[in-house]
């Protein structure tokens, strides 16, 4: 098998280990093989082949095109269904919705092909500052992709680890810590390997003995317990509204209206809520007395509710934003999203000829501020995300630096239906499960069309409703007091303490590099 084919072979493989794509039979469950579900040891090897094949390389250059090729694949089969909101619901010609992924991932990826080039280069003879060079370089990768250019972390390699040996580094460290240590573990098996086979006793002992000390120390830590801030009996909604309809005024608005207009009368839960735009119209846009109507319907009693609708008029701009109606207020309660989605919800500079080869609706809307309050209710402060917001958990911590104010539960509103019967769902799920663990909070996620479900502060599922059905998802989650380890310094220092690590372990790993050995001499056999 050619490095090349490999190369694509393994980054698919990443792709997979983040959100297993197919049905597997029942005999294979015990390899972890479940459909939609997160696959451990299979990013391990995925990586573990690019960082042998790095070994081999005969210079930089083809180090950095061997990671570039790697991270292609891996990202372009991560978000391929882009090319479904780009094609299906947006009228893009497909060879150009291709190509727009395919120079999507290429562009992330650039990330990736420096952070391998520059480890070729160190050419780091020792196994122990090889692996913790790689982990650093490929950490400093992913904070590039998840922070530059607005961010898109999307499939961030730690997502994989939510149920492996790694999960219980994730309340300590969140996503990017985790990831550093996923990548070292990656880069200890290759290296083991690899010293095995070339009879090198010594090196292969380090490397098996930094490949324990990854794998089998994580799950020692003590896991922060934090404390129960009592249950909240909510009601999430799934209209399952086709994207080719929501805003057709004919067919897919009317529904909307009808449909989640009588789930928010009938529901009897404390607290019902609605997806992303799930009223697709401004409330001035709205039919005489609709808006009315919910804010009666809410004006007393023992009930609340959170709706997704736009905000604003054509001279103020406009938001996308999620509304609160409970008893007892003078205004309802607001959030307006802060991290708007490039092409969707912002048109960067110089690409508005490539927002008008597509017919979605789009615009330039405006940013909501950070922190927002919560929506505090029956004894919870619920803190709102919308759509991709949810995978930066940098934003969040800021509303964690005190315990008496810091959220009780988490929750996102999103349409996924841009994205078809897709990955897009079963990845989305597992940020919210991450964002759980990271922050020790119940995750609640009301979607279009899935997944809709309710997270516990463990990550597990405990409710969810059938992908593409309309339905009414009702269940008891319970909210979380106390802040983990990883929220309190996130909160106060932001990334900055990984950044540096990293930045520092390179810095010592420079000056262990071979002092007069040819670099092709030392990685090459």
């Amino acid at each position: 098998m050619t490095p090349w084919l490999v190369l694509l072979l393994a980054g698919a493989l990443q792709a997979a280990s983040l959100a297993w794509p197919v049905a597997m039979p029942q005999s294979l469950a015990w390899l972890g093989l479940a459909q939609g579900q997160p696959l451990w040891w299979g990013q391990t090897l995925a990586l573990a082949s690019l960082v042998g094949l790095l070994r081999s390389s005969p210079n930089w250059r083809l180090a950095a095109l061997r990671g570039w090729i790697f991270a292609t694949a891996w990202l372009a089969c991560t978000f391929g269904w882009l090319f479904t909101s780009m094609h299906t619901y947006g009228g893009l010609a497909a060879p150009l919705a291709v190509l727009a992924v395919l120079a999507l991932a290429g562009l992330l990826a650039l990330y990736y092909a420096a952070a391998t080039g520059i480890f070729w280069r160190m050419a780091l003879a020792h196994p122990v500052w090889a692996v913790l060079a790689f982990a650093a370089l490929w950490l400093l990768a992913e904070l590039a992709r998840g922070l530059l250019l607005t961010g898109f972390g999307w499939g961030a390699i730690a997502y994989a680890h939510l149920e492996g040996p790694l999960a219980g580094l994730i309340p300590w460290v969140g996503l990017y810590g985790a990831g550093f240590v996923a990548a070292g573990l990656a880069a200890g098996l290759a290296l083991a390997w690899r010293a095995a086979l070339l009879g090198q006793r010594g090196d292969a002992l380090a490397s098996v003995v930094m490949l324990l000390a990854l794998l089998l120390l994580p799950p020692w830590l003590p896991q922060p317990q934090g404390g129960s801030a009592g249950t909240l009996d909510v009601t999430l909604l799934q209209g399952n509204i086709p994207q080719n309809e929501k805003f057709d005024t004919a067919t897919g608005v009317l529904k909307a209206l009808q449909w989640y207009g009588e789930q928010l009368q009938q529901s009897q839960s404390a607290l019902v809520v609605t997806p992303e735009t799930a009223v697709p119209l401004l409330p001035e846009q709205l039919p005489p007395g609709y808006w009315q109507a919910l804010q009666q319907r809410f004006a007393g009693g023992a009930q609340a509710a959170l709706v997704g609708v736009p905000l604003g008029s054509f001279s103020e701009g406009y938001t996308n934003s999620v509304v609160g109606f409970k008893p007892g207020q003078a205004t309802p309660w607001r959030y307006d999203k802060h991290h708007l989605v490039p092409f969707g919800e912002f048109i960067p500079p110089f690409f508005r000829w490539f927002t008008n080869l597509m017919n979605i609706p789009l615009g330039d809307f405006n940013r909501g501020a950070l922190p927002q309050p919560t929506f505090d209710w029956q004894g919870q402060r619920l803190a709102a995300t919308i759509c991709y917001e949810n995978l930066f958990s940098e934003e969040l911590a800021k509303q964690f630096l005190a315990n008496a104010t810091a959220p009780t539960i988490l929750l996102n509103v999103s349409n996924l239906g841009w994205f078809g019967d897709s990955l897009a769902m079963d990845q989305h799920l597992q940020i919210a499960r991450l964002r759980a663990l990271e922050f020790g909070r119940p995750f609640l996620l009301a979607t279009n069309t899935g997944q809709t479900a309710i997270v516990d502060h463990r990550a597990r599922v405990t409710h969810a409703a059938p992908p593409h059905t309309a339905m009414a998802l009702h269940g008891t989650v319970e909210g979380r007091t106390g802040i983990t380890p990883y929220a309190w310094w996130l909160a106060r220092w932001g990334l900055w303490p990984l950044l540096l690590m990293a930045l520092g372990l390179l810095l010592l790993a420079w000056f262990r590099r071979p002092a007069k050995a040819p670099l092709a001499t030392v990685i090459s056999p």
